[in-house]
């Protein structure tokens, strides 16, 4: 079988996840304005930085796929939001759901890691997008606010880093069970 690993990374945590898993599995890590052909891979490793509510990269890349019927196709997300939160993996996987066909969506296997943000880095558009975020979560009512919210508010200007390499092994064990 012929894997490899597709990464959309914008300010470089989901490349760090994607050179790591690449370590773990001997898979070549690619960003994904680098991929050529995605036809030739039977086993396809998606990591995708969560944006605005889209995943970096993500739809521009799985569209580029002729037939999935052959393929095996993971997913993982990388967010500041915490991934083991049920709400958040609601909110993720419908606004996935947006981007993909519904064919795809059942196919694919998803996985939520958690990423983080480094607000001095931030270009002058996603430091207006964020403090937009921040404002609007900051007047919500205590009981309305989220856990995401929540996050967003205690983390808001800070350099943060939630990276958890160990993260990675459930990812290495669906592998395994493909045989990649």
């Amino acid at each position: 079988m012929k894997s490899i690993i597709i990464y959309g990374s914008q300010y470089g945590t989901t490349e760090m996840y994607a050179k790591e898993l690449s370590k773990k599995t001997n898979i070549q890590a690619i960003s994904f304005n680098d991929v050529k052909d995605i036809n030739n891979y039977d086993t396809i490793i998606y990591l995708g930085a969560l944006y605005a509510g889209g995943v970096l990269g993500m739809s521009k890349t799985l569209k580029k796929i002729n037939n999935i019927t052959d393929k095996k196709i993971i997913l993982a997300t990388i967010g500041l939001a915490d991934p083991t939160d049920e709400e958040n993996i609601n909110n993720i996987r419908n606004s996935i759901k947006g981007q993909i066909s519904e064919e795809l969506f059942k196919q694919i296997k998803i996985f939520h890691l958690r990423g983080g943000i480094d607000y001095s880095n931030l270009s002058f558009i996603h430091k207006t997008m964020m403090n937009l975020v921040y404002k609007h979560a900051k007047n919500l009512p205590d009981e309305k606010k989220t856990a995401e919210d929540k996050a967003m508010i205690d983390t808001y200007g800070k350099k943060v880093d939630f990276i958890d390499f160990s993260s990675l092994d459930s990812i290495t064990d669906e592998l395994t069970k493909c045989n990649y």
